[in-house]
């Protein structure tokens, strides 16, 4: 597996250069991007800007591991308004244009919510319509993204949506194309499950891997915490994705930030990947 870092990793006000070259320093193989409203990787994103980035990574000796986006919170495709579910398609319709750009195979998908705890205020959808929705708005985009050659990986995140391996297993194989996937997030099932048991069921449905670390005694957003002062079984993680032929990115994702000192993160985490991964 090579080993990734999430762009969300780093302070906010770090440019995309900048995040490069302490993630190379760091010792990672790749850095994944985030498609944003505006800035420097934004919605209205022009070609030349797109090649830019490209050029300016592979200067920095960084592959791209991945395209991600929390604008899905935003603009859900479960949303009761109409506007916002068109805007969430268009919005995954733009990440595989940029994706294919990049040549990354496959992007990060939030399907929609039924509910979002720590966003307050956050609409709360009624769960067998978000099902529908979601699934609608997926099969939409499939052919989008067969035609992009770049998968749609769904993650799986505290929505309260898609709550088990066999639900999200039965949501990817309604679309039967092998565009659609899974982005399987090991951190976000520990507080309800057991992340080497997601991985088994759901297979070779897995298109990208985040590593986060959850201490289920601390629990709720308090409960993420540097890699290995959890408790994800990450023998056992890499075991399960071994045994299902998992040789994609491994992207660690550490939100927040230290709040002083915040580069150190990104050197602890690469540390941290090199013993779970056996490169130590």
């Amino acid at each position: 597996m090579k080993k990734g870092i999430n762009i969300w990793s780093f302070r906010s006000d770090r440019t995309i250069q900048e995040c490069a070259r302490i993630a190379k320093q760091a010792g990672f193989d790749g850095l994944e991007l985030s498609l944003n409203e505006t800035g420097e990787l934004g919605l209205e994103a022009t070609d030349k800007e797109v090649l830019a980035i490209k050029s300016m990574l592979q200067d920095e000796g960084l592959e791209i591991a991945g395209l991600a986006t929390g604008l899905y919170w935003d603009y859900a495709m479960t949303s009761e308004d109409e506007g916002k579910r068109q805007k969430a398609i268009d919005i995954c319709k733009k990440q595989l244009e940029l994706a294919a750009a990049f040549g990354v195979d496959a992007i990060l998908v939030i399907p929609g919510a039924v509910g979002v705890d720590f966003i307050p205020g956050s609409e709360i959808v009624s769960y067998d319509r978000a099902y529908d929705r979601a699934l609608e708005a997926i099969g939409k985009l499939a052919p989008h993204a067969e035609a992009a050659g770049v998968s749609i990986a769904i993650e799986n995140v505290w929505n309260k949506f898609l709550l088990s391996p066999l639900e999200l297993r039965g949501f990817i194989d309604a679309h039967n194309s092998p565009f659609v996937g899974s982005y399987f997030d090991v951190g976000n099932v520990v507080h309800s499950g057991y992340p080497e048991q997601w991985i088994r069921i759901l297979g070779h449905r897995i298109k990208k891997v985040h590593f986060k670390d959850y201490r289920r005694q601390a629990g709720g957003l308090h409960g993420f915490v540097d890699l290995l002062a959890g408790d994800v079984d990450y023998p056992a993680v890499v075991q399960a994705l071994t045994d299902i032929g998992y040789k994609g990115y491994a992207t660690a994702e550490m939100i927040p930030p230290y709040t002083h000192h915040s580069d150190q993160i990104i050197f602890n985490t690469s540390k941290a990947m090199d013993a779970i991964l056996g490169r130590s």
